[in-house]
C-alpha cells in the first residue's frame, strides 16, 4: 500500500505537505484503511460540564408546550386570585397593571435568555464540529472511490490486453483452419 505522501499526491493532484491538517488525517486514514466515522454528538455530550448540562435543560424545558401551558395558568391563576382578594377583601397584592407580576415576567425573561443562548451556542459548536467531521468523512469516501476507479481502470486495462492476445490467437486458429481447409 502506498504512504500518504502518494495517496494525496495521486487522488488530489497536491502535495501532502499542502493539504491541511483535516486533509492529511484523511489522507493518512486513506491509506492505514482505518476507519474515520465516528459519533460526535455522543462525545461532544459526554464532555459537557454540569452547566452546559443544565442549560440545555432550560432550554428544552423554555422551549416546550408544558413550559407556555404552565406559564399561561400561572399567568391566569395570578389574575384569577388578584380578581378573587379585590372581589372579597377590597384589595389586592398586586393591583391592577400587576407590576409584581410584570417584574417577576421580566426577571425570569432577564434569566432565561442567556441560559437559552448558551445552549444554543453549545449546539452551534457541536453542529460545527459535526460539519468538520462530515466533511472528512465525505473527503475520505470520495478518495475511496477515486482509488476503486483507478483498481477498476487498471484492471479493465488488463483485461484488454488479454482480450486483444486472445482474439489473436483467435485468428491465428482460424487462419490455421483455413489453410488447412484449402489445402484439403
Amino acid at each position: 500500500m502506498q504512504n500518504a505522501h502518494d495517496a494525496s499526491q495521486m487522488t488530489l493532484g497536491v502535495s501532502y505537505e499542502a493539504l491541511d491538517e483535516r486533509a492529511q488525517t484523511v489522507a493518512r486514514h486513506v491509506t492505514e484503511r482505518t476507519l474515520i466515522a465516528k459519533n460526535i454528538a455522543r462525545e461532544f455530550d459526554q464532555k459537557a460540564t454540569r452547566g452546559q448540562r443544565a442549560a440545555d435543560a432550560v432550554a428544552t424545558f423554555g422551549g416546550s408546550w408544558i413550559f407556555l401551558l404552565l406559564f399561561a395558568a400561572i399567568m391566569l391563576m395570578w389574575v384569577v386570585l388578584n380578581s378573587l382578594i379585590l372581589v372579597r377583601y377590597q384589595k389586592t397584592f398586586d393591583p391592577y397593571p400587576y407590576i409584581l407580576l410584570n417584574l417577576f415576567l421580566s426577571m425570569l425573561a432577564a434569566v432565561q435568555a442567556p441560559i437559552i443562548l448558551m445552549s444554543q451556542n453549545r449546539h452551534a459548536e457541536r453542529d460545527r464540529i459535526n460539519a468538520e467531521h462530515d466533511y472528512e468523512v465525505n473527503l475520505k469516501a470520495e478518495l475511496e472511490i477515486m482509488l476503486l476507479h483507478d483498481k477498476l481502470d487498471l484492471l479493465r486495462e488488463g483485461q484488454w490486453g488479454e482480450l486483444l492476445e486472445l482474439q489473436k490467437q483467435q485468428l491465428q486458429l482460424l487462419e490455421h483452419l483455413i489453410e488447412k481447409e484449402m489445402a484439403t
